[in-house]
């Protein structure tokens, strides 16, 4: 049970920090004279990452732990901290348009156009299996795909528009 307490609070801790390093960064990107583009569907991204991991809280935080599957999910963690430390000051959970900088074409982001979503997606399946709920994980990873669907989009619809001039600094 403690094990389990302490991945979920782990997750829990990580997550906050990211949306604290995420909101500087667009802070500064904004002063920068970066602008947002299709800020209409954050909050659904916001309300499916929320849900899933309240949702592991009250089922998974007694539950035995699968240490393959934990071993899964750490290592989905280095590929997270390489996207971040690919990005730095980029990194953000919003689509943000940064006139005249090039795009990222270095770290993961040589062989993948969109990295952090590989993890996040990895992460919402993964970590469901370290607590044995599979189809927690199924469900989520759909839930998951549908608002990638609509990220994705969003992000190609910025860079078609003419922003290819620009950057997206969107994970």
């Amino acid at each position: 049970m403690m094990l389990s307490v302490a991945i979920l609070a782990f997750v829990t801790v990580e997550r906050l920090g990211e949306l604290w390093f995420a909101r500087r960064n667009t802070q500064g990107l904004l002063a920068r004279g970066a602008y947002e583009f299709a800020p209409e569907h954050y909050p659904l991204i916001v309300a499916l990452h929320a849900a899933w991991l309240g949702g592991l809280w009250f089922i998974s935080w007694d539950r035995p732990v699968n240490l393959v599957w934990l071993l899964v999910f750490v290592l989905l963690q280095v590929l997270r901290a390489w996207v971040l430390l690919t990005l730095r000051e980029r990194w953000t959970t919003r689509i943000i348009i940064v006139p005249n900088e090039k795009l990222v074409r270095e770290g993961p982001y040589r062989w993948i156009s969109h990295p952090n979503y590989v993890v996040v997606a990895g992460e919402i399946a993964v970590l469901p299996l370290v607590f044995g709920l599979p189809l927690y994980a199924l469900v989520f990873s759909i839930l998951n795909g549908c608002v990638l669907a609509i990220r994705i989009r969003a992000e190609n619809a910025a860079l078609a528009r003419g922003s290819l001039k620009g950057s997206i600094s969107a994970p």
